[in-house]
């Protein structure tokens, strides 16, 4: 059965090929050269050759494949070679015929001149071996002459792989050929899994020698990175899994193909075990091993981190130090642990160890445990709570494993890690109904221990287990028989409940609270209850009142946290009421009073809305400049995935976009590298999605955008629709796909509406302009001639959404007093758009546009600038046109904003324009193959048809077309030639 990965586009390898494309184009040119791939096993060693070979045959090179198999050095010498050889005489039917001594490699035999000649002289030693040297050099030339005589017809690529399994006669007849390398067209391409390489192998002599030679080159073969095998595992899987579960097999795996191919196949995850195939195969190299070292790697695997100490070692177990440290040498030596910080081993791959925990028995398992945690309880350090936990867990020592369990959430949270603070008290809360007296062992309460848990949970990002802990807190609290502890309590679920965005239930939460609460004197809980009020209202007099008689209880209580959120509130007011500079004063007022008492959520609820109001006021350089500091200062606090900290990085991502910093959205929007809420991931992937589309990586936004249509109806948030539904129309007018940009804008804003409640929701004006485009861009195509009128049904569909588009803009609930610089400029896109489609704009139609984004959306400018364009051509303004022209893609080209740089382009190309500096659109998006492949599709040829022409199978063409609308994003060979022809990617003009 094939690898699963062989059958997929190559993943985050372009650095490698890129290597091997120039180093057969050297070939091809007439320098011969030799690439060694090294790299662990199951990195992707084979995948990357193969795809090299596939390079070469498209380059029209011959390829020949040899591979060394794992049997005795006495098996099968020169393997590799019979097989080539074997391939070459598909080539040349009379390559025995001159060359005789070839025979030897394959499956005809030797001659019987070469048996006669090897009989004459066994007549000794010296003679025998002198004799045996002459017919290995025969043998050696034979090889090198005979594809030396075939690269004179074609370009040869000649790849071995699985060298370190090679035998000695192989590797004598590599150096032979390596160091004869000079003018041939000739590539050699030879694999080596470098974790076999232990010190005494065979092949490590060659290969420093090989390396000093001027034709040979290294190429290193390392693991994906975190990001690039999630990537990995969501192309293998064809976007089929969760985000979360990817992302778990990327770090289970740590960057190794082979081993996310086989976590994935069984959907395995850190709560399962590992397949049994891998574990097998993983186990295998620890079989090699002696017993004691085997004994060694095994204590070594029970103590369930990513290092362990010698001293550790030594003292659990009941070895002398010379016997260990010989132990730990073969296990060194063999690559199943590798030299960590200090006096520390790791495991080379951390499957390893987990393979090897889960071979040891369950006896054998408790009791490694026991030695372990007897151990960490004699030592006087700190920190060392959480290994205490874990290991009495393991070993049944349930009341010492509840006691460290408390202890190390406590150290978790100095350290800001709040996710290990919250694995900490799960595991605490575990063990609380099992161990007699859980609260004098403990030194907490059960209902703090859970409002800690909602904390630490809503903190690591998991909203939704926040919310779980904290309606289990108050029936806990109300068995207290407390009301200032209930109201707390309901005022704490309150908080739990916005942050799930359950702004309904939060409002009958903080309202019962209220009831509890209202006839005690000011307090701290009294303040905090009023400024929680001030937040669920949706009444404006209302908001200000409760925030104002929650700054008066505070002040008269001392609670700064409870003044700094009220603060805000009133901040939020006086923003609507039409003050922003008066917000803004208070803001930051609310922020220093926040950072005071180091109420770490409030500051940077203050962080947040200081950032939107300033985006919201069109100051985006301020806003960005605040944004950069509020993630540093979220990630430095641990709470980058709290309520506030996502908040902030989504508005940092959204305002970075829109001053044209694509790479600080990019960063700001990556995935989190860690489990965290859905809705986390959904906002962050949607926010991602805009920058994909923008960047003309169609496939990757495609896969990301129809993950996420299940999330837009997540009730707590309505940006998931918003961005998802920009993107997606966004797209789909990039693609062609007009009457679906419509279809995803309809959905979007039912969605939006269903979430937030609104009627008309301000996001309505953009999603109307982007349908609007959609709707001219259909009205474009449908008119012929250009002067045509629009048909009348694309026309009342136009006027209907510039209605819908006016009525968000006067009935709409914005942020501020009235519309602000984006919704102003989105309107004016809108009412173009709506001119384009009728054939009513002019050059002041788009000039307006372009003024109105003048506050720093540079993207949407260029935009108009390119719709400009059009005008002054139309109007034969060429001088104007170029202007435009240049302007919009010097934005694009800074941008990376492919499919706008590449219209850009085509217009200029149509009107016969030139642009200074810009070459001929994307040419090295679709390679000369794939090129002329496509060119004949657009000439109405059959795949056959193609393949008769090119002298490629039926099956080649269609593995070609695949990949190029793979980069167009197109979704059929008619698409993908209409858009390569608007991108300038062929000349011809396509026949009717």
């Amino acid at each position: 059965m094939p690898r699963l990965s062989s059958r997929f586009p190559l993943v985050a390898r372009k650095a490698e090929v890129d290597q091997l494309r120039a180093a057969l184009e050297r070939a091809r040119s007439g320098s011969a050269g030799a690439i060694l791939v090294s790299g662990d096993a199951g990195v992707g060693k084979s995948r990357l050759m193969a795809e090299a070979a596939e390079i070469a045959r498209d380059a029209g090179a011959v390829v020949l494949v040899g591979r060394c198999v794992d049997i005795s050095a006495a098996g099968f010498p020169y393997l590799p070679f019979s097989e080539i050889v074997e391939q070459i005489r598909s080539f040349d039917e009379d390559l025995l015929a001159r060359r005789p001594v070839l025979s030897s490699l394959v499956s005809t035999g030797v001659p019987e001149h070469a048996r006669a000649h090897t009989a004459d002289v066994r007549q000794g030693e010296d003679t025998a071996a002198r004799a045996h040297m002459f017919d290995q050099l025969q043998l050696f030339d034979a090889v090198l002459g005979a594809l030396s005589e075939l690269s004179e017809d074609a370009c040869v690529a000649l790849q071995i792989e699985d060298l370190h399994w090679s035998d000695p006669s192989t590797r004598d007849l590599l150096s032979f050929l390596l160091s004869r390398l000079s003018g041939q067209r000739l590539l050699v391409m030879a694999s080596y899994r470098s974790d076999d390489l232990h010190r005494r192998h065979p092949l490590r002599p060659l290969l420093a020698e090989l390396v000093r030679l001027p034709a040979v080159e290294r190429l290193d073969v390392h693991p994906f990175s975190q990001q690039d095998a999630e990537a990995f595992v969501k192309t293998l899987s064809e976007g089929d899994v969760p985000h979360d579960v990817a992302a778990d097999i990327a770090m289970r795996s740590e960057g190794n193909a082979f081993f996310a191919e086989e976590l994935l196949a069984t959907r395995s995850t850190s709560d399962g075990e590992i397949p049994t195939v891998l574990a097998d195969v993983l186990l295998t190299r620890v079989e090699k091993l002696s017993p004691i070292a085997q004994r060694v790697v095994r204590v070594a695997s029970v103590s369930g981190r990513w290092h362990v100490r010698h001293g550790t070692l030594h003292a659990v177990m009941d070895l002398e130090a010379s016997e260990l440290e010989a132990a730990l040498r073969e296990s060194l030596q063999n690559n199943v642990l590798v030299p960590g910080v200090e006096d520390a081993y790791t495991f080379r791959h951390a499957l390893l160890r987990e393979a090897i925990y889960t071979d040891l028995l369950p006896g054998e398992r408790v009791r490694l445990h026991a030695n372990y945690a007897e151990w960490l309880a004699q030592q006087n350090r700190p920190g060392i709570a959480a290994a205490l936990a874990y290991h009495s867990t393991r070993a049944n020592d349930l009341p010492t494993a509840l006691a460290a369990s408390v202890q190390a959430a406590s150290d978790a949270q100095h350290k800001g890690a709040f996710g290990a603070k919250l694995q900490h008290i799960e595991r605490a809360l575990e063990l609380w109904d099992v161990v007699d007296d859980a609260e004098a062992r403990a030194g907490v309460s059960e209902f703090a221990l859970t409002c800690k848990a909602a904390h630490a949970a809503g903190s690591a990002g998991q909203p939704e287990r926040a919310l779980a802990y904290m309606r289990t807190a108050v029936p806990l609290a109300d068995a207290h028989d407390d009301p200032v502890l209930s109201a707390d309590t309901r005022r704490q679920l309150a908080l739990t409940l916005i942050g799930d965005g359950q702004w309904t239930e939060a409002d009958q939460a903080i309202g019962e609270a209220w009831e509890l609460i209202k006839d005690s004197p000011p307090s701290a809980e009294r303040a905090w209850v009023l400024a929680m009020r001030a937040r669920v209202t949706m009444v404006d007099t209302q908001r200000r009142q409760f925030a104002e008689a929650a700054e008066e209880d505070a002040r008269a209580s001392g609670a700064a946290s409870a003044e700094a959120d009220a603060l805000i509130s009133q901040a939020f007011c006086d923003y609507h009421d039409g003050y922003p500079e008066r917000a803004a004063e208070l803001l930051e007022r609310a922020r220093r009073r926040a950072e005071e008492a180091r109420s770490l959520d409030v500051e940077l609820r203050a962080w947040y809305n200081l950032i939107f109001g300033r985006q919201d006021q069109g100051q985006l350089d301020t806003a960005a400049r605040i944004a950069d500091e509020a993630m540093r200062h979220a990630a430095d606090l641990g709470l980058s995935w709290s309520t506030y900290g996502l908040q902030i990085r989504w508005i940092s991502a959204m305002v970075h976009h829109a001053r044209g910093d694509w790479d600080s959205a990019t960063e700001a929007a990556a995935p989190p590298g860690e489990a965290v809420s859905d809705a986390i991931t959904a906002l962050l992937a949607a926010s991602g999605a805009m920058i994909q589309v923008g960047r003309g990586q169609f496939e990757q936004a495609e896969r990301e955008l129809e993950r996420l249509r299940p999330e837009w109806y997540r009730n707590e948030d309505e940006q998931i629709a918003i961005l998802a539904g920009t993107a997606g129309a966004e797209l789909a007018c990039w693609q062609g796909r007009s009457e679906d940009a419509v279809t995803v804008v309809d959905e979007a804003l039912n969605a939006i509406r269903f979430c937030s409640g609104e009627e008309w929701p301000m996001s309505g004006i953009r999603l109307s302009a982007l349908a609007l485009q959609a709707q001219a861009d259909l009205a474009r195509s449908a008119a012929t001639p250009r002067d045509a009128a629009p048909p009348a049904d694309i026309v009342e569909a136009g006027d209907n959404l510039l209605e819908a588009a006016e009525k968000t803009a006067r009935l709409g609930d914005p942020r501020g007093a009235g519309l602000g610089p984006e919704g102003r400029a989105w309107l004016g896109r809108a009412r173009a758009e709506h001119a384009r489609l009728r054939g009513e704009e002019t050059p002041e139609t788009w000039q307006a546009v372009i003024d109105a984004f003048g506050y720093g959306e540079v993207y949407q400018q260029a935009i108009a600038r390119w719709r400009l364009a059009e005008v002054h051509i139309v109007a034969d303004q060429r001088n104007d046109a170029a202007d435009q022209l240049t302007n919009a893609l010097s934005v694009a080209e800074r941008l990376g904003a492919r499919p706008l740089a590449d219209a850009v382009r085509s217009l200029a190309r149509r009107a016969r324009i030139s642009l200074p500096g810009a070459p001929v659109p994307s040419v090295d998006i679709l390679t000369p193959r794939e090129r002329s492949v496509l060119t004949l599709v657009a000439q109405g040829h059959t795949n056959r048809k193609v393949g008769e022409e090119l002298f490629i199978s039926e099956k080649t063409v269609s593995v070609h077309l695949s990949r190029v609308m793979s980069k167009l994003g197109a979704a059929g060979r008619t698409e993908a030639v209409a858009l390569a022809y608007q991108r300038g990617l062929l000349d011809e003009t396509p026949t009717s």
